[in-house]
């Protein structure tokens, strides 16, 4: 028989065995932290302490819930669903028959009125519902060091791509699912004057991605190249793409990846339906609406189908106030727990008054 010796702390909790194969104990260390020792507090929860909480509470959310509240609902917007599902809207045509193959875009003119002027600065976006950008392998089909402008990965797309990292044996710039399912329709505004003359709109195409995106995490390859030809040669559009990449508009800074309307597609939208922002209408000099109020146009280009997967499109015109766009469940939210914790702290008070009395008479009695 083996023969051992054991040594007993019972200070560290710990049994130390000599000798060959000797085991050390589990048992944890007899200090404060591991034995759970520490001091700790506990409130003690009194009619004194929970019922000014209550008050406080309601009495603090229900004005930031009406300030919310006001504040959203003083946001002008309006929407124009545009899909062109049934057979008396202008669109369709355009919806019956076109897909991402067809040689030729269609165009569709959905006349509105604005029954009230918008004064200031105008945020043009488009939404679109049953599309789940959420979804876990479309998100993941990118590939952001090719989107950052790495000439390694722009010839040598990842394979979170797949199946659209290459087309007929050239990568694909930019590469993966969610750049191939760019939205591509295209949105004019026109304003029809009471002379009878049909004046366009300008939207300003930059503006509208986030700072970071475009000079942090997107970039083209060669830096400030200007030559975007040569910088993408050997690539291939996108299959769904009627052009290039670098062949995206006109002006070199809002070309490539660091195109705006790009880099607000490549940020992926977490519910099935969702806006994007596509324009913005600056506000005019002087005392004159930005939008006034009458009769105006929505020209569509129709390039993007759908149908296949039961979805809707619309555009949206909307102003915005220090607390962002149109939402008026933050401030709802706010009002309900409000008006929540101030009913609880009444009625509180009042079983606390009764029942306190009582218990005051048991006691002197004995």
């Amino acid at each position: 028989m083996m023969a051992s010796s054991y040594t007993a702390k019972e200070e560290d909790g710990h049994i130390t065995v000599s000798g060959p194969g000797a085991l050390r104990s589990r048992k944890p260390e007899n200090t404060a932290f591991k034995q759970q020792r520490l001091p700790a507090w506990q409130p003690i929860l009194t009619a004194g302490t929970v019922l000014p909480a209550f008050f406080i509470i309601g009495l603090l959310f229900i004005p930031i819930g009406i300030g919310l509240f006001v504040t959203s609902n003083n946001i002008k917007e309006f929407e124009i669903d545009y899909t062109g599902v049934d057979a008396s809207s202008p669109c369709f045509n355009c919806s019956q028959s076109f897909s991402w193959n067809s040689s030729r875009p269609c165009t569709c003119s959905i006349p509105f009125y604005l029954e009230q002027p918008y004064e200031s600065n105008v945020y043009v976006y488009y939404g679109l519902s049953n599309f789940y950008q959420n979804h876990r392998r479309y998100v993941k089909s990118r590939d952001d060091s090719q989107l950052n402008g790495d000439p390694k990965s722009l010839m040598e797309p990842s394979k979170e791509c797949e199946p659209y990292a290459f087309h007929e044996n050239k990568p694909i710039a930019p590469c993966g699912a969610i750049a191939n399912s760019m939205f591509n329709d295209t949105l004019e505004l026109f304003y029809n004057d009471p002379n009878g003359t049909k004046v366009q709109i300008l939207l300003n195409t930059t503006g509208i991605a986030w700072w970071t995106d475009k000079h942090v995490k997107f970039g083209n390859p060669g830096g400030n190249s200007p030559n975007l030809t040569a910088a993408f040669q050997g690539t291939t559009k996108p299959i769904n793409w009627r052009r290039p990449v670098f062949d995206l508009d006109a002006d070199e800074g809002n070309n490539g990846f660091i195109n705006e309307d790009f880099i607000v597609w490549m940020r992926t939208a977490a519910l099935p339906t969702f806006r994007k922002l596509y324009r913005i209408i600056n506000k005019k000099s002087g005392m004159v609406p930005t939008l006034p109020r009458g009769n105006y146009s929505l020209e569509v280009v129709y390039n993007y189908p759908v149908r296949s997967f039961e979805g809707r499109k619309r555009m949206i015109l909307s102003t915005i106030s220090w607390m962002g766009g149109k939402n008026p469940f933050l401030g709802i939210a706010y009002i309900t727990v409000g008006s929540v914790c101030f009913f609880l702290g009444i009625v509180l008070l009042l079983i606390h008054h009764k029942c306190g009395n009582r218990n005051n008479n048991a006691d002197i009695s004995n």
